[in-house]
C-alpha cells in the first residue's frame, strides 16, 4: 500500500488536475504536476484542461461577466462533480468567498508578486508623456497609474500573455503593464521593461501566489498537498483576503493589499481608489503573523473612517447605470 506522511493515509493510484488551458495556467499546473510527481513518485498525475467563461469572452470587460470569477468556474464545477481532484488557480481570481463544498487546501510560496511594465520607446513609468495609450484593464492598475499620471490615456487590454504582448508589438498602445510573475513564469522575463515597485503600484490582492482548491470532505487530499503549502505566503495572503473582503473588494472596484513578513510581524498596505485616480485612500496596518486576518480587518477598517465607504457607494452608482 502506498502512504503518505503522518496518519499513513493510502495515496491514490491518480489525481486529476483541473487547469485552465491558457499558455500560463498550464504552466502552472504543469509546476504543480512536478511538485507532486517528486513528493509522490508512484502517482499518476494528470491535468485536465479546461476552457473558462473567462477565456471565451475576451473581447468583454469583467465587469460585464461577472468578475474574476468566472475564471475558476469551470474549475469548480469539475471538483464538485468529481471529474477532477485539485485545482490550480492564480490566487489573485479566486473570489474572496468560495462556491459551496470547496476550499483553499493549499498555497505555493509567491513568486514575484509586482506589476512589470512593458513599452518598445520608453524605460520607465514617469517617462510615459501625456497622452500615452496604456493598456491594461485592471481598474486596480488604471487609478494608480491616472493618480500618478492623470494625462494616460488609459486603453483596455485583455487576452492571455502572449496576445497582450502581440497587440503592443502591433502599436496599439505606448505601453502595457502586465504581473510580472506571468512574465516570468512564460519565460519572457526580457519583455520586461521596468519593475514596479508596491509603492507605485500596490499590487493586486494574492498576485504572484497560486492556490490549490479541492473539495471541502477531501481531508485525504489536504493531507497529500500539505508538502506544496508555504505557511508564510498563506498568511501574507491571509491578510490581503481578508482586507479585500471587508471592502467588497472585487475586480470592479480598484483595490490593492500587498503584506509582508518582518522580524516575525506581518505588514499590510493597501488602497481602495476612484476609477480615474481623483480619489485614492492608502493605509497601513501590521501585527502578529497568526492573526493575518485580523490584520486585514483593521486596515479596511482604517480606510473606512477615511472615507472608504463614499468611494464604495459612487462605484455602486456607477455600476448600476
Amino acid at each position: 500500500m502506498t502512504t503518505a506522511g503522518e496518519g499513513r493515509v493510502a495515496l491514490p493510484e491518480r489525481i486529476i488536475i483541473a487547469s485552465r488551458e491558457s499558455a500560463l495556467a498550464m504552466w502552472q499546473a504543469r509546476h504543480v504536476q512536478s511538485r507532486l510527481a517528486e513528493t509522490y513518485p508512484g502517482v499518476d498525475i494528470t491535468i485536465l484542461g479546461m476552457a473558462t467563461e473567462g477565456d471565451r469572452r475576451l473581447g468583454t470587460s469583467l465587469a460585464r461577466i461577472g468578475g474574476k470569477g468566472v475564471f475558476v468556474k469551470e474549475l469548480e464545477d469539475a471538483l464538485l462533480e468529481r471529474r477532477a481532484d485539485v485545482a490550480v488557480h492564480s490566487l489573485k481570481d479566486v473570489p474572496m468567498t468560495l462556491a459551496a463544498g470547496l476550499t483553499l487546501a493549499a498555497v505555493i510560496e509567491r513568486a514575484d508578486p509586482r506589476d512589470a511594465l512593458v513599452s518598445p520607446h520608453y524605460r520607465r513609468l514617469a517617462d510615459l508623456p501625456a497622452g500615452s495609450r496604456v493598456g491594461t484593464s485592471s481598474l486596480r492598475r488604471a487609478s494608480q497609474l491616472l493618480a500618478r499620471q492623470p494625462g494616460l490615456s488609459i486603453e483596455p487590454l485583455r487576452g492571455n500573455v502572449p496576445t497582450r504582448l502581440r497587440k503592443l508589438d502591433e502599436g496599439n498602445y505606448q505601453a502595457i503593464v502586465l504581473a510580472a510573475a506571468g512574465l516570468k513564469r512564460l519565460g519572457l522575463e526580457e519583455r520586461i521593461t521596468a519593475l514596479l515597485t508596491v509603492d507605485e503600484s500596490v499590487p493586486a490582492v494574492g498576485q504572484g501566489a497560486l492556490a490549490l482548491e479541492c473539495r471541502a470532505d477531501r481531508s485525504d487530499l489536504m493531507m497529500w498537498l500539505r508538502p506544496l503549502h508555504h505557511a508564510p505566503t498563506a498568511a501574507c495572503v491571509a491578510a490581503e483576503r481578508s482586507f479585500s473582503r471587508a471592502l467588497a473588494g472585487s475586480c470592479n472596484v480598484p483595490l490593492g493589499g500587498y503584506a509582508e513578513l518582518s522580524a516575525g510581524r506581518l505588514r499590510l498596505r493597501g488602497f481602495v481608489a476612484a476609477p480615474d485616480g481623483t480619489q485614492i485612500l492608502r493605509g497601513e496596518a501590521e501585527g502578529a503573523v497568526e492573526t493575518p486576518e485580523m490584520i486585514g480587518q483593521t486596515l479596511a477598517a482604517m480606510l473606512r473612517e477615511r472615507g472608504a465607504d463614499e468611494i464604495l457607494a459612487a462605484l455602486e452608482d456607477i455600476s448600476e447605470r
